[in-house]
């Protein structure tokens, strides 16, 4: 499983040119499920999206998480984090889950954030997604589990 995670000012997400979600200081995360995805995986990375220090403390040191700050949280499925790019000049997605799987992974994980931060704002799976956002630092990081 693989997050981007980018900590933002704001950002929203737009479905046929509406807007489905929006949130203000926190983190967007670009969420990609694997093959080999389970579980034990899903929950190590929530812990880490919810607890990684992003968020500059009194002195401006990354020393807060998103639940320090008690920032909001926008859950957005992105199938291609998943892909391989490792050889020529177009992604494959052997690695990526199925549609079926990538639902039901993006389900738990956004059902398991909102049970832990009280609220979360979501993109929708299988969307054609526009995502606006700006990026506070810039901040970004990858995580995989």
């Amino acid at each position: 499983m693989i997050a981007l995670i980018q900590r933002v000012s704001h950002a929203s997400v737009c479905v046929s040119e509406a807007e489905i979600a929006r949130i203000q200081q926190g983190l967007l995360v670009l969420l990609g499920v694997e093959r080999e995805d389970d579980q034990i995986k899903a929950d190590k990375l929530i812990h880490k999206i919810l607890g990684y220090r992003v968020f500059g403390d009194e002195e401006g040191k990354m020393n807060l998480s998103l639940r320090d700050i008690k920032g909001e949280l926008l859950l957005v499925p992105q199938f291609t984090l998943a892909a391989d790019t490792k050889s020529g000049m177009r992604p494959g997605f052997s690695s990526a889950a199925s549609p079926k799987d990538g639902e039901f992974w993006f389900n738990y994980v956004s059902n398991q954030c909102e049970k832990e931060m009280g609220q979360c704002q979501l993109g929708e799976f299988g969307a054609d997604m526009k995502v606006s956002l700006l990026n506070d630092g810039p901040v970004t990081f990858l995580l995989q589990v």
